[in-house]
């Protein structure tokens, strides 16, 4: 079933369409909102997404567009957390418990894989929020430009000029640790 008539079904008040809208669309805006805040701040935001999007769905007048319309809450959502906390950070300014052991490499073939994503995901966590969030969006959750370009709210050609400087600090983050592309 398509996600089209499941939301027209859910809309129509059928509570089992409603249910797998969720159940198909649940880890897809974790993930999406994890990539953007850190697990904790994910759950969180992700069920406040999901409020919005049960409150919200009567009112979507083009089912069709349901992908791009959940990812606009979310978006949404996830810059207003990330505006009330550095609004927080400013009042107070908190200091970085985090450790971080540069020089402890795996050597194995199972735990390189795993220091490698780790690298991607630091690299990918480094990059400036509006281009981390254009190649969340395109690249990982599979949305086209134009996609991008409504969920952002803005042109194609700054979703485009945002996806090329993101590819370029990318490139440039893991040559610098010694990856070639």
């Amino acid at each position: 079933m398509t996600d089209e008539l499941l939301v027209v079904r859910a809309q129509l008040g059928e509570r089992a369409a409603l249910a797998e809208v969720v159940a198909r669309w649940r880890l897809p805006v974790w993930r999406y909102v994890r990539r953007m805040l850190d697990a904790d701040r994910a759950d969180d935001v992700s069920q406040e997404i999901w409020l919005a999007v049960v409150r919200g769905l009567p009112r979507l007048r083009e089912p069709a567009r349901f992908t791009p319309w959940l990812f606009a809450i979310a978006r949404r959502s996830v810059v207003d957390r990330l505006r009330t906390e550095y609004a927080r950070e400013q009042e107070t300014p908190l200091q970085d418990d985090r450790c971080v052991e540069q020089d402890d490499r795996c050597v194995e073939d199972p735990g390189e894989a795993v220091v490698v994503r780790a690298e991607l995901v630091d690299a990918l966590t480094g990059l400036p929020v509006l281009e981390r969030e254009i190649l969340v969006l395109h690249y990982l959750e599979d949305l086209s430009v134009q996609d991008c370009a409504q969920v952002c709210q803005v042109p194609v050609g700054t979703v485009k000029s945002r996806l090329h400087r993101a590819r370029r600090l990318l490139r440039e983050h893991l040559n610098g640790k010694g990856y070639r592309s």
